[in-house]
């Protein structure tokens, strides 16, 4: 008898099929033990029958139904719009645990809004040689446009989604940053009050922080942002539309914060300012929470066949008459190329050492480097710097030859475009499966909000790879979530 079936059969019904290996395991000790902070939502599993179990599933299922809480899936012919899946086993983080976490955030935002002050107007990184320039003036979203402007607050980073894994260790390290339009925290609340729903006596007796003030953080954030003369700023979310995969998401942001959710035809600059069309005539916006890419925001300005941005916006934010979050340019900054120079970053600005560490990354501008992972594809992950979304990577044990094969020529094209990491054992989760509990690869997407100060709510966005030995837990991939319970102080 294997190991792993002596370990399932130490687990009771429905955890049969639970499987326990060299990944870290949320619920799990390696002894097959519940951990202490999962003990209580063990028990309450094992209380219920596989129908109780079901029925739950079902009803969150219709809760995201009825909230019309969906994504899309690119590639799918079955059709691309797609309710969010949910698992209703909640993924739980101590208090301790969460600690770390948002002192390493927090260290890392602060870093990062140093490094693009500094890369937009002194690049003193580049001058003392701790960051090669060519890794930065060949970033595709290296902005010249923006050097030498001053961005309000200097804040170039309001918003941010930090992508945490586990390694079997137990430590969390940060597998990569989105500063660009972060996306997923409609979810995250979603799962919240779905998660409140389907378990409410467990989760009140758990003592878990709450989320739900994320709303009023960002708005606070956005508030930061606007000019001191201007006592009751006007802020607008800008979307690109109903055609978005994320427009869920931007309406229920702008409904959140009580702030009007526009697209760029609702908007017209005049004298390089900027002013949404109402009933009433033509009304001064200070502040924009865009979710528009920086290419298609200004047509005038960047690519000039754009439908969705506003003529004549970077005029007007160059001559510092409105705020924009994040700032235009930012994604330097999460070029995964430029994650491998994070901790230098830090250490750099801050004089610090990383609380959270990177995952190992190989550089393939680098010859040994490039020589050693194109001779390992086989073992390990391949990403593209500018994607997102868990498109243009390969995941090199789940891949074919061919596959291999034609990564090994874009590499060799263009050695800059790419990056590549072992394949690691993400931590794994207990979920609901088809009537079971079975464990899943998670990863964590914690919001972190750069105001007046750093702001991060207890939580996150839980991501899993549904599919059995996935390593892929994007939803564009075809992935799901779960929610995030991070309990109070002296609960364990």
């Amino acid at each position: 008898m294997s190991t792993k079936q002596k370990q399932s059969q130490r687990h009771a019904k429905p955890f049969v099929k639970y499987q326990l290996d060299e990944a870290y395991d949320e619920m799990f000790v390696p002894d097959g033990k519940a951990r202490s902070q999962y003990d209580a939502l063990y028990q309450r599993i094992l209380d219920l029958t596989q129908e109780e179990l079901k029925h739950r599933q079902q009803e969150a299922d219709l809760s995201f139904l009825h909230q019309g809480i969906t994504f899309t899936v690119y590639g799918r012919n079955e059709g691309t719009e797609r309710i969010f899946p949910y698992d209703l086993l909640p993924r739980i983080i101590t208090a301790a645990e969460w600690s770390t976490i948002e002192r390493g955030l927090t260290q890392r935002i602060t870093a990062l809004n140093l490094f693009l002050q500094d890369i937009y107007h002194d690049q003193r990184i580049i001058r003392d040689g701790i960051i090669p320039p060519e890794l930065i003036f060949t970033s595709q979203h290296f902005r010249r446009e923006m050097r030498g402007l001053r961005v309000r607050r200097d804040l170039y980073v309001s918003v941010c989604g930090t992508d945490l894994i586990r390694v079997p260790g137990g430590d969390f390290v940060v597998l990569e940053d989105n500063l660009r339009v972060p996306s997923g925290v409609s979810y995250m609340l979603s799962n919240r009050q779905v998660s409140k729903l389907v378990f409410p006596r467990l989760f009140s007796d758990y003592g878990v922080r709450p989320v739900e003030n994320y709303g009023r953080a960002l708005l606070s954030t956005l508030q930061h942002l606007a000019p001191d003369n201007r006592p009751e700023p006007t802020m607008i979310v800008l979307t690109p539309g109903v055609y978005n995969s994320a427009y869920f998401e931007h309406a229920f942001l702008a409904r959140q914060m009580g702030l009007e959710l526009v697209e760029g035809r609702d908007l017209v600059v005049h004298d390089n300012t900027v002013y949404m069309r109402t009933t009433k005539g033509l009304r001064q916006v200070d502040v924009i929470y865009r979710r528009i890419d920086d290419d298609f925001i200004d047509p005038l300005a960047f690519r000039s066949d754009s439908m969705l941005g506003v003529p004549g916006l970077f005029n007007a934010y160059r001559a510092g008459n409105v705020a924009l979050a994040n700032a235009i340019g930012t994604g330097v900054a999460d070029d995964k190329a430029f994650y491998y120079y994070v901790p230098k970053v830090i250490k750099y600005y801050l004089g610090e050492d990383p609380i959270l560490n990177n995952v190992e990354t190989y550089i393939l501008t680098d010859d040994k480097e490039r020589e050693y992972v194109l001779a390992n594809l086989h073992k390990l992950v391949v990403k593209a710097v500018g994607e997102s979304g868990g498109y243009g990577m390969l995941i090199g044990p789940h891949s074919t030859a061919e596959q291999r094969e034609e990564f090994k020529r874009r590499i060799i094209a263009n050695p800059r475009n790419y990056i590549a990491q072992p394949t690691l054992a993400l931590s794994r989760a207990p979920c609901f499966v088809e009537g079971e509990v079975e464990a899943r690869h998670v990863d964590l997407r914690p919001y972190i909000l750069c105001g007046e100060k750093v702001t991060i709510v207890p939580g996150g966005l839980t991501r899993v790879a549904l599919q059995r030995g996935s390593l892929v837990v994007n939803s564009s991939q075809g992935g799901g979530s779960k929610d995030t319970w991070v309990l109070n102080e002296g609960v364990e």
